[in-house]
């Protein structure tokens, strides 16, 4: 889809992602980045916080224009790949719900699946019941952490499903969601979200005792994620290889002539390891700049 191509001209690239992580610090890589597309939601004088969310809604705001331009069933799909915008909006409303500073929601226009209700939520079980009646489900329960994981799982579930092209991303993240709560929170998936999750990776992983254990549970188009992952304090760097592979995968999925979803889910999967970069790049700059070869790890 050449409109989909096009949009990737947006993005910064591993040169312009190198140039922020080795800033001199923030401010001069926030110099940099203001003359980049992704100065559009950039605020005056902004924080490394406020820098990472502007880098975000820009990258919602190029979903959003994809979206417009695909028929319906690939609009379907962007939907899909973008929730985790409107989960981060749900967290937000419910932390404000604690006392917490009301944070401008993402506006996802027709990336919306449940948001237009939920928004309007005054309670966490109004917010649980408008979730409950769309098709992101029933989270189990009202708390943060509880309504985060099973949202999470649910947009994986929902990606497996019904975007072919990203189904082994889907399962990989599900993969990496359920080792970080069971080795590093020391948890059960909670609510709902092990539902999910013994639906997209079998009751053995959701019920595993150890990572190994987990990993060999795993169904084969699951099972990257963790391989060669002995610790739960390495969880990171298959976090870090999950991105890696999103992005191979998606510069293979573009490179094809097949028509169909393909162009579109490689599209979706380029401009968000960019911005992935950036917002760690941005990282990087904050604490001083790193050194070349560190910067060479956004890689």
């Amino acid at each position: 889809m050449t409109r989909a191509r096009g949009l990737l001209s947006r993005r910064l690239g591993l040169d312009g992602a190198r140039e922020l992580a080795t800033a001199a610090g923030l401010g001069e890589a926030l110099r940099v980045l203001a003359v980049t597309p992704y100065r559009r939601f950039l605020p005056p004088e902004p924080d490394l916080a406020e820098a990472q969310r502007a880098v975000s809604a820009t990258l919602l705001w190029h979903l959003r224009v994809l979206a417009g331009w695909l028929p319906r069933s690939g609009a379907q799909a962007v939907r899909a790949l973008a929730a985790g915008f409107e989960t981060a909006n749900v967290e937000d409303l419910l932390r404000s719900f604690t006392g917490a500073p009301p944070r401008r929601p993402y506006a996802l226009g027709a990336l919306a699946t449940a948001w237009r209700r939920a928004a309007h939520a005054r309670t966490p079980e109004e917010l649980r019941a408008a979730l409950a009646a769309s098709a992101w489900g029933d989270p189990g329960g009202t708390d943060p952490a509880t309504v985060a994981m099973a949202l999470r799982m649910s947009a994986a579930r929902r990606v497996a499903d019904t975007v072919p092209p990203a189904r082994r991303w889907a399962l990989g993240r599900a993969s990496l969601l359920t080792a970080r709560t069971l080795f590093v929170v020391g948890r059960p998936l909670p609510g709902n979200a092990g539902r999910h999750a013994s639906r997209l990776l079998g009751p053995a992983a959701v019920a595993a005792g150890s990572l190994e254990e987990l990993r060999r549970a795993l169904p084969a188009d699951a099972r990257w994620a963790l391989d060669g992952i002995e610790a739960a304090a390495d969880l990171w760097r298959a976090e870090t290889r999950w991105w890696t592979v999103l992005d191979g995968e998606g510069r293979d999925l573009l490179r094809g002539t097949q028509y169909g979803p393909a162009p579109v889910v490689g599209a979706v999967a380029a401009l968000s390891v960019d911005a992935w970069r950036v917002r760690a790049a941005l990282e990087l700059a904050a604490h001083g700049g790193a050194a070349p070869e560190v910067a060479d790890a956004l890689a």
